[in-house]
């Protein structure tokens, strides 16, 4: 039963991963709009879980589609280092903040935001 359940598991993760990258590499998003819900609906992750997890293969699915994207040409490294090296205040400000919310809250702000981005694509 374990080895079982463990396959599922794994299978489940294999296929988040998959979809992370084909988000990725298709939308420049991965992350937050497809690993997060997934660990949470599918798995049972804690928010806060599921969004270190999702960071930490953040780390492998960006540097792999930024160096596909870099082969295409796609790449402006100056504006990338523009956007990326403040972003690491961003980071801290957002994880310090998310130790101190209610999971539910961050949650709803994260449902607000999908919402918000997917209303703006449909708009535009």
């Amino acid at each position: 039963m374990l080895a079982e359940h463990s396959s599922n598991r794994s299978l489940k993760l294999a296929a988040i991963g998959t979809l992370a990258g084909l988000f990725s590499g298709l939308f420049g998003v991965g992350g937050g709009s497809v690993i997060v819900p997934l660990l949470v609906l599918w798995l049972g992750y804690e928010e806060r879980g599921a969004t270190a997890t999702s960071l930490a293969a953040i780390v492998f699915i960006a540097a792999f589609a930024a160096a596909v994207q870099g082969l295409y040409g796609n790449v402006d490294l100056r504006d990338a280092l523009l956007v990326g090296v403040p972003a690491i205040a961003g980071v801290l400000l957002g994880t310090w903040l998310q130790q101190r919310l209610h999971a539910r809250v961050i949650s709803l702000a994260f449902a607000a935001v999908l919402i918000a981005s997917a209303a703006e694509l449909v708009l535009r």
